[in-house]
């Protein structure tokens, strides 16, 4: 029996070329053991896979829960007003009604679904901590178990961000409608973050970072003494600049704008991975550019909410890194996320050039290699021997790839496909999505569909 299966793929997409007639083996770790475009000594058996391999995508910033609400905001009458802050009040609604069975089989539903469009890591920005009453469960990480074995369940990678969460907004204490979030202080963070230590060791494909939800959720001292107190190695995410009603705000409490307090006042280098970061003002998009801190962006969850644009041609030109994440779960299709990246910026500058040369290639790249630091694990190549072998694979013979040539092959593939055009998606050498169909879909669907009728909201 061999130790090692090999494909065969018409190419695969590594940093700076596609490599043709690409042949990788996986070992029984699921881990790249052989990687060329010549194949391996004869007497071994290859899938044979008429496809191009794209890196799997890293979904930087997910709130599992939400996505029993994706949809369900949208009804806006005549005469009101109806803004991210009142989307909130929906958000809480949603975040009320959930058990944890409930929110194991929306994150388990989402997490399949994730995987479908050919992501194949998640970072769950977990705030939902607590009972309905805003009580401990026996296991004060008992609601980020949840989303460990979800993600386990669907065959999904998973960074789990515990997330602190102390106060309504700057100064004031949390509101009734925030009771499942909060942590009282440092110290009971501290509990709960090692608490979710212990709940990542029953799936291997799990790890953790920290997090502060925002500046306005934690006081700035204690902000202070939780990123000095983790340890240096571990990834830091933050929502920061989301709202302009924020960014006022934050400068009536301290004097301050939110970036400007956290550049001043935290060590922000390339573990601070700051979440939407949609309003800074010049001084802010240089030095946050220069600092290596990545951005997180989170386009379709940003346009729904009406945030505001991020000024990434200008961030880019800096020097600045980023990646995506899908948020709130209103879109899950990371090449749509690309496309309204670069389309936006294309609509308030009025130029088609948001970045310099293949920009299909440099956005893949660049989601990669930064949403795979925002997981806490290297980034390395593409495709690497050593690292598992994770891959969205597409259909070589989609109308418009078929006679597509290999310059133009990147460009078509994220400017024009949708899922389509996708021929599944593999993880740790493993076929999980075959033609859009998880190998658990009937199960989870059913847990799913069962789930959001108990919670009776759509």
């Amino acid at each position: 029996m061999q130790s090692v299966k090999y494909f065969k793929f018409k190419a695969l997409l590594l940093n700076d070329h596609w490599l043709s007639n690409a042949y990788v083996g996986v070992d029984i770790n699921g881990n790249v053991a052989y990687l060329s475009a010549t194949p391996p000594s004869a007497g071994f058996s290859v899938d044979v896979v008429d496809g191009f391999a794209l890196p799997g995508f890293q979904n930087a910033h997910s709130h599992a829960f939400q996505y029993a609400m994706a949809g369900l905001a949208e009804n806006h009458p005549a005469g009101t007003r109806d803004d991210f802050w009142s989307w909130r009040e929906a958000m809480y609604q949603c975040a009320l009604s959930v058990d944890p069975e409930q929110a194991e089989a929306i994150a388990t539903m989402l997490y399949s679904e994730m995987v479908r469009h050919g992501y194949t890591h998640v970072a769950e920005f977990h705030y939902l901590h607590h009972d309905k009453d805003g009580g401990h469960y026996s296991n004060m990480a008992e609601m980020g178990a949840r989303m460990v074995a979800a993600a386990k369940t669907a065959c999904i990678k998973i960074t789990l961000v515990p997330v602190f969460y102390q106060k309504g907004t700057f100064g004031q204490d949390p509101q009734p409608r925030q009771r499942r979030f909060i942590s009282k202080s440092v110290d009971e963070y501290f509990k709960l973050f090692e608490a979710s230590k212990e709940v990542i060791k029953y799936y291997d494909g799990a790890s953790i970072a920290f997090s502060i939800h925002s500046l306005r959720a934690v006081d700035f001292n204690d902000i202070v003494t939780t990123v000095e107190s983790m340890p240096a190695d571990l990834p830091f995410h933050i929502h920061v600049a989301e709202q302009k009603k924020e960014v006022k705000d934050c400068f009536d409490h301290c004097g301050q704008r939110p970036m400007q307090w956290l550049l001043n006042n935290l060590p922000a280098n390339e573990r601070f991975h700051l979440v939407h970061s949609t309003h800074l003002d010049d001084d802010e998009l240089g030095r946050l550019a220069k600092s290596g801190a990545r951005v997180v962006l989170c386009p379709s969850t940003e346009g729904n909410l009406g945030d505001g644009i991020f000024r990434m041609k200008e961030y880019v030109k800096l020097g600045g890194r980023w990646s995506i994440g899908t948020d709130s779960h209103i879109g899950i299709n990371p090449l749509e996320e690309f496309r309204m990246i670069d389309y936006r910026q294309r609509l308030v500058t009025n130029e088609r050039n948001t970045f310099d040369g293949d920009a299909a290639h440099y956005m893949i790249n660049e989601e990669v290699q930064s949403g795979r630091k925002a997981m806490g694990i290297s980034a390395g190549n593409n495709f690497e021997i050593g690292l598992p072998f994770d891959a969205l694979v597409i259909d070589a013979k989609a109308p418009l790839l078929s006679s597509t040539s290999i310059h133009n092959l990147t460009s078509t593939i994220v400017y024009s496909a949708d899922t389509n055009y996708s021929l599944g998606t593999i993880v740790n050498g493993n076929w999980i999505v075959k033609r859009n169909r998880h190998i658990a879909s009937q199960s989870i669907r059913t847990q799913f569909q069962s789930a959001v009728s108990q919670i009776n909201n759509r």
